[in-house]
């Protein structure tokens, strides 16, 4: 059975996700200082690139997950994907609390945890 289904998710899920987020949070607070990132961008402009890294980053794994074969390599590439994005997310909870952004923050680490389990459970179905 192929679970190219799961890549295909998990691309639309980071492709939209990542584009809202470059252009709501990162561009708009750190070049704009509007937005929930609008301090941030005041004051520390330059933390902006880690945000537009990871966001860009994610994209780019939209791109070859959409392109991708369904085998264990890229299931598994897309369960570390998520779990580091996830991981991240619960390690800088703070930034969420403090930018009035948790709701955002709760999808975003919740749907990068369905994806863990999806990913892993097709690479384990996969070869």
């Amino acid at each position: 059975m192929s679970y190219r289904w799961v890549l295909r998710a998990d691309a639309v899920f980071l492709g939209l996700a990542s584009v809202a987020a470059l252009i709501a949070f990162d561009i708009r607070g750190v070049y704009f200082q509007q937005g929930p990132l609008a301090t941030l961008g005041a004051t520390a402009r330059h933390a902006g690139v880690g945000f537009i890294e990871a966001h860009a980053l994610a994209f780019i794994f939209a791109v070859l997950f959409w392109q991708a074969q369904s085998s264990r390599l890229w299931h598994t590439t897309g369960a570390a994907v998520h779990l580091l994005l996830g991981s991240v997310n619960l390690m800088f909870w703070d930034l969420y609390t403090s930018t009035d952004s948790v709701p955002a923050g709760i999808v975003a680490t919740v749907v990068h945890g369905i994806f863990v389990a999806l990913q892993g459970f097709a690479a384990t179905r996969t070869r």
